[in-house]
């Protein structure tokens, strides 16, 4: 008789990462942030690829959980975006997988409005695919969607607090004012 538990990998905690503002300088106006129009304007933000080296060598999955509608309202090019996530993956190669949801928020029949950030579906399908433990993951994010969609996954929040002009829906767990301070309380805080 065959062991089911020993056919099944072991579900591991993952860190679920907004991108821009979290991982990437947002372009900021009028108080709000945009992401970068151009592979030029996408720059690391201080700290981040050593923050996630360190969180990726703690056992921790990292998957990019990010909407970028303008490329569904047709104002961004899809190619643009998967550059960015291309040279993303060169600047960080600890990250696993990028959920990517391009809709620009459609009818609340609309097939990608479950992947859309502030509801959890990219970060349930990519716990689906890699196998995640979403009882010990964390969602890091600037915005009320990222610290929502956390939430409604199930997973522990910390929300970057960037001083943006909107307010946030959700409590988060945490709040931390760049991806280094998060990931420190990240690692201060495990869960068996």
């Amino acid at each position: 008789m065959v062991n089911r538990s020993e056919s099944l990998p072991a579900l591991r905690p993952a860190v679920f990462l907004d991108r821009d503002g979290t991982l990437n300088a947002p372009v900021i106006r009028d108080g709000q942030p945009y992401p970068p129009a151009t592979l030029e304007e996408f720059q690391l933000l201080p700290g981040v690829a050593e923050a996630c080296r360190q969180l990726h060598a703690a056992g921790f999955a990292l998957v990019v959980a990010t909407n970028q509608p303008d490329v569904g309202r047709g104002t961004t090019p899809a190619a643009l975006v998967d550059a960015m996530h291309a040279h993303l993956r060169e600047l960080i190669p600890e990250i696993e997988r990028i959920e990517v949801c391009l809709a620009p928020g459609q009818g609340i029949d609309h097939p990608e409005n479950r992947r859309r950030k502030p509801e959890p579906g990219m970060l349930l399908d990519a716990a689906a695919a890699l196998h995640l433990d979403l009882a010990r993951s964390w969602m890091i994010g600037d915005r009320w969607r990222d610290i929502d969609c956390g939430a409604r996954a199930g997973v522990r929040t910390v929300f970057l607090d960037l001083g943006y002009r909107e307010q946030l829906r959700a409590a988060p767990d945490f709040t931390a004012p760049n991806l280094s301070a998060a990931a420190r309380i990240v690692l201060a805080n495990p869960r068996p």
